[in-house]
């Protein structure tokens, strides 16, 4: 298997365990959502800067994405599902609600 079709498979299972669509992740890392589809299809491969967005918000790393390394998530923390799909959640918000949210969050927890 070439980097290539590690990347692919990575960042479908990425995207899919997460359950966020292809527009969803588009508009989060700041390309279309034909591009997202192109990287998935191998018809093109991102550029660095791409991966690295793509990386972040997944949590990972390029070496993860590429098929480089074997570890997926990258996390002092041990999350649970619940916790993990919680973020997942907050970061496919705008930047207003997560500002929103995070005033409730603190809010709560006084």
């Amino acid at each position: 298997m070439v980097v290539g079709d590690n990347m692919i498979k990575n960042l479908k299972n990425l995207r899919n365990q997460r359950g966020i669509s292809q527009q969803a992740l588009a508009e989060v890392i700041g390309v279309s959502q034909q591009s997202i589809n192109k990287y998935e299809n191998h018809n093109i491969e991102p550029d660095i800067d791409t991966l690295i967005r793509i990386a972040d918000y997944f949590e990972t790393t390029v070496d993860y994405l590429i098929g480089h390394a074997e570890a997926e998530r990258i996390s002092p923390y041990d999350l649970s599902t619940a916790e993990m799909k919680l973020i997942d959640n907050y970061r496919m918000l705008s930047k207003k609600h997560r500002d929103l949210l995070s005033t409730i969050a603190g809010e709560l927890v006084e």
